[in-house]
């Protein structure tokens, strides 16, 4: 099975010790945040992903889709599309006309892509960095640094609009020097789901080859 589409490493390491002291203006701003998106039913949002690692000359953009329903989601990117109804995973490969079924785990790196608005909480030592403004837009910069030092990530960086505690952006760093990049686009609030919208249909991908590793 290919390895889990980049933007589920958001939640990578999430199951760790609870931090230690916090910075008080930054956790007023993620627990504002997070009850923001918690509030919701559900939430759809078109995102532009950028893969950079200065040292190696890399820079990568791709567009995705994503819709989520507290722990549920549907992510289209990058010829994949990868379907969590809270408790079974599929993994769809365009090109090979191929499902990959296998358990959701909340214990494992292929977590909801939700997590990215709690996982402050546990297992993170959060700062305020500054107020920055972008095209207009005033903005608050929050780094978050995991606790487990053996973490592949050493940071993330949160972009949180001031006038309504929404995310904008999140920037992730790894130790092998790569930088992933989240924007935020078109988002909307409360779109109309159903039991279909988080599960794979056989019938709508003709010829698929189904492998099951669950």
């Amino acid at each position: 099975m290919k390895k889990s589409i980049s933007f589920l490493l958001l939640a990578v390491s999430l199951a760790l010790p609870a931090a230690a002291q916090q910075d008080p203006k930054a956790g007023k701003i993620l627990d504002q945040m997070s009850a923001k998106y918690q509030a919701l039913k559900a939430f759809q949002a078109t995102f532009t992903q950028t893969l950079e690692n200065p040292s190696a000359k890399v820079k990568q953009n791709i567009n995705g889709d994503i819709v989520v329903s507290g722990q549920k989601f549907r992510l289209k990117i990058s010829g994949q599309e990868v379907i969590n109804d809270g408790k079974t995973t599929w993994t769809y490969l365009k090109n090979e006309n191929e499902v990959n079924i296998s358990d959701s785990d909340p214990d494992s790196q292929e977590m909801s892509p939700s997590q990215i608005y709690t996982m402050y909480k546990k297992g993170y030592k959060y700062n305020y960095v500054q107020q920055v403004t972008e095209s207009g837009e005033p903005l608050d910069v929050i780094e978050l640094a995991p606790e487990n030092r053996q973490n592949d990530v050493f940071k993330v960086r949160l972009k949180v609009r001031k006038k309504d505690a929404s995310v904008k952006s999140w920037q992730m760093f790894k130790k092998n020097g790569n930088q992933y990049t989240f924007l935020i686009k078109n988002f909307k609030p409360n779109p109309p789901t159903d039991a279909g919208t988080f599960a794979f249909d056989k019938a709508k991908y003709k010829g698929v080859k189904v492998v099951d590793l669950r």
